[in-house]
């Protein structure tokens, strides 16, 4: 069924249907924004590594590191 299909029928839909569907379609989305046990893993090695006094850097200080290495990178 295609998106415009599913529009054209939700008006013919029951507050509860509209209310299932709404549901549904939340729990599908944030389904999909759970992070994976990898990126979890990092996430917690990098936790532990700045607690132990890791260098950090501003946001200022990463955009240039990204401009940089652009930059590099197209030479």
């Amino acid at each position: 069924m295609s998106l415009n299909e599913i529009l054209e029928h939700l008006p013919k839909l029951t507050e509860d249907e509209k209310r299932q569907l709404w549901n549904i379609l939340d729990q599908q989305l944030a389904d999909e924004g759970e992070e994976s046990p990898e990126f979890l893993a990092e996430l917690d090695a990098r936790i532990r590594a700045s607690d132990r006094g890791a260098r950090t850097y501003s946001l200022d200080e990463a955009r240039q590191m990204v401009r940089d290495t652009v930059t590099r990178a197209r030479r």
